[in-house]
């Protein structure tokens, strides 16, 4: 590595190492390289010129696999599928938060979530994951693997582990599981998942030749809120179009992990063509910026949106993290595993769907969407919208009733937001 590449890289001042919204500022880009631009540039640019042909066969090589760098090689700039300095420098800078060595970022949380499942899974491996998960995932694990062989074994996260090792005992699939996969907190239930018992379970469950591997989504506590890496799990996904992007305007997915892992993840994502373009990296460079900003507001607004919501009569149950009642299991896992609780809050209102839909429908400053992480608040109705592909009577058991409503937290004013869903519990 360059001394300039070095330079652009350093993680320290005097000794004294640098927090990740400083490094969001510059880490991984070069000035000098963009004619001093303060701000990488936006390389719309499909392919890139080689300065040789052995310089083009070395790049190739590196891209392919067909060998290992060599010490100071780095592999240089081919075809934006594979490569892009807008992608490069956001994966470089997607990694500080989590402390991951490596990151690839896609086109979508789904991209993301499938490119990283079919690089590792093979025909006859159970995936063993936690439920609920979201809406398109559950699809994903429950409708489009089983036709690739691989078997979906699913696991209520308020089973707790005992119902991991249950469902190992009586399905007796200790030798054929090839992942673990779970959501924590989970969507839209915010139940919480063990992430360093499950990653003892794939250990435990690991075998010659075959590592059992812990994926964990991230998504509804980002970046900032949870650590799954610090926590023993092998590799982190997230959905990058909520709090990572941040303000609704573009759709993408990260994996973060071991170099090693992530560079199997790379290679399909190649092939698969599931690469972020380099107007999604440049968007999301900008996002980075403003990460913690956006989500400490959002997770402030939350604690008063949830009170409120957690004192009014026509309001029957609140599930946020911040909520969580002393001394049970559950808060220790959150005292154990989360800084904060979040900005997502579900609830289910006196009544049913029809109660849920009034309210929804008079809403004023909420947003009636699906998605969530940006910087308007939203609200959405999982049993109907985002878990509509779910089976009814599964949902049910994962606890998503007519009656819940999903509310993402934005960075309005927190009194205006309740003075919108006091007006709209009115209406119920």
């Amino acid at each position: 590595m360059t001394t300039n590449q070095q330079d652009s890289h350093r993680r320290t001042i005097a000794g004294k190492r640098l927090r990740p919204e400083s490094l969001m500022m510059g880490y991984g880009y070069r000035p000098e390289l963009s004619v001093g631009a303060i701000k990488p540039p936006l390389f719309l640019t499909s392919t890139f010129v080689f300065q040789s042909a052995e310089e083009g066969k070395a790049f190739f090589e590196l891209a392919y696999g067909l060998r290992k760098e060599r010490p100071g090689e780095e592999m240089g700039l081919i075809y934006s599928r594979l490569n892009n300095p807008n992608l490069e420098i956001l994966e470089d800078r997607l990694t500080l938060w989590d402390e991951a060595e490596a990151a690839a970022v896609f086109e979508s949380g789904m991209a993301a979530i499938s490119t990283t499942l079919l690089t590792f899974l093979t025909p006859g491996d159970v995936i063993l994951f936690s439920e609920p998960v979201y809406g398109g995932t559950d699809y994903l694990l429950k409708h489009i693997l089983p036709r690739f062989g691989i078997r979906p074994v699913g696991v209520l996260a308020n089973a707790g582990m005992a119902g991991f090792e249950q469902a190992l005992l009586d399905r007796h699939i200790c030798d054929q599981v090839g992942m673990i996969y779970i959501e924590t907190p989970a969507n839209p239930t915010n139940a919480l998942v063990d992430i360093a018992a499950c990653a003892g379970l794939a250990r435990r469950l690991s075998r010659p030749g075959r590592q059992v591997l812990l994926a964990v989504d991230n998504t509804f506590l980002g970046p900032l809120w949870q650590h799954p890496l610090k926590h023993g799990a092998d590799l982190v996904l997230y959905s990058a179009t909520k709090f990572i992007g941040g303000h609704s305007d573009l759709i993408a997915g990260v994996a973060l992990g071991a170099k090693s892992l992530i560079n199997q993840i790379k290679g399909f994502r190649t092939i698969l063509g599931t690469m972020a373009s380099p107007m999604t990296g440049w968007m999301l460079l900008r996002s980075l910026e403003t990460l913690k900003l956006r989500m400490t507001s959002q997770m402030k607004n939350a604690r008063y949106v949830a009170d409120f919501l957690a004192d009014h009569p026509k309001v029957e149950r609140v599930y946020y993290l911040g909520h969580l009642a002393p001394d049970t299991p559950e808060h220790a896992l959150y005292r154990r595993q989360c800084l904060a609780p979040g900005s997502m809050i579900s609830f289910e209102l006196v009544g049913g769907e029809a109660e849920a839909f009034r309210f929804l429908n008079a809403l004023q400053l909420f947003h009636l969407a699906v998605s969530l992480g940006g910087t308007e608040s939203l609200a959405e109705h999982p049993a109907s919208m985002t878990h509509s592909d779910v089976d009814p009577e599964e949902r049910i058991e994962m606890g998503i009733t007519d009656k819940m409503v999903r509310l993402s937290i934005g960075v309005e004013h927190p009194e205006d937001l309740i003075a919108d869903l006091e007006q709209a519990l009115a209406a119920v």
